[in-house]
């Protein structure tokens, strides 16, 4: 795939990440736990490597702007030597084929400040906090504790190999993203049991980004570790966590329990580009 880096593109990029409002718009995180190149199509920014792309198709300010959509579609679609799109978008892009294949989830978001608490969560957050304290910190303190956690994680977990690869890249995410941090839960012997990372890069979003335990961890310590992540949001002036998608049902519990709502619909559409048959003549003469 011929791909040039322009002098819009670096502004570019620099703006999608700090407009972000999905996890796959900050690119300090893209390119470390996947390796891609990234660069803009239009007001979208896409990740790509031997053939094909993947479109973040949230334009720039306008997330659910369907024109502008379709215009950083239509560039993609014309990088030289494509195979496949993956597109990730709040509608349906018009140039997508009948055989298109298409999942739909929507990602989930708590208002900064938090809302006070109900009862419930209250209880849970108190019985936590005298069973563990949490440590905020950036790359130098993941280390050995954090790969158990993660190992432990993924074995008890149906995951698909990607998935397991990005766990195992987040020191790597930790130490290229300085606006990501770490938040590290330990028992009162000084035990990691559980872990998860908040990532500030973006103006106005911050992100609940990844969050692994040991079946050893104290009953709440789950919900302190999403409130420290969000009141890191608070302090630095965020005005909503992304939750990230629901996933599953548990996973969406969890979210509700919190009173996190559907904030952005997430629709991922892909087909294989096919390659313009050439005519009989063009066939005969080698072009």
């Amino acid at each position: 795939m011929v791909v040039k880096t322009d002098k819009r593109t670096s502004m570019g990029l620099s703006q999608i990440t700090a407009g972000a409002i999905t996890p796959d718009q900050l690119i300090p995180y893209v390119k470390a736990v996947s390796g891609l190149e990234s660069r803009m199509f239009g007001n979208c920014v896409g990740h790509y490597c031997e053939g094909q792309i993947v479109l973040i198709g949230y334009p720039i300010g306008k997330p659910l702007d369907k024109n502008a959509l379709d215009t950083a579609v239509a560039e993609a679609l014309q990088m030289k030597g494509l195979q496949h799109i993956t597109v990730l978008c709040a509608e349906k892009p018009s140039q997508t084929p009948e055989n298109a294949s298409v999942s739909e989830d929507a990602y989930w978001s708590l208002p900064l400040p938090l809302a006070p608490y109900k009862q419930k969560l209250r209880n849970m957050l108190a019985r936590a906090k005298r069973d563990i304290t949490i440590e905020e910190s950036g790359a130098e303190s993941y280390g050995q504790e954090q790969e158990a956690i993660v190992n432990d994680f993924c074995s008890r977990r149906k995951l698909e190999p990607g998935m397991i690869h990005i766990f195992h890249q987040l020191k790597k995410y930790l130490a290229e993203s300085p606006n990501a941090r770490l938040f590290s839960a330990r028992t009162k012997d000084g035990k990691a049991v559980a872990f998860a990372i908040g990532d500030y890069s973006s103006f106005n979003t911050a992100f609940y980004m990844f969050a692994c335990r040991l079946p050893s961890a104290p009953p709440g310590t789950a919900d302190a570790l999403l409130e420290a992540v969000a009141k890191g949001g608070e302090e630095r002036g965020h005005g909503q966590l992304n939750l990230g998608l629901a996933v599953n049902d548990g996973i969406g519990f969890f979210k509700k329990k919190w009173g996190a709502e559907r904030f952005l619909p997430c629709y991922e559409y892909g087909w294989d580009v096919q390659p313009e048959k050439k005519g009989w003549l063009a066939r005969l003469l080698g072009a």
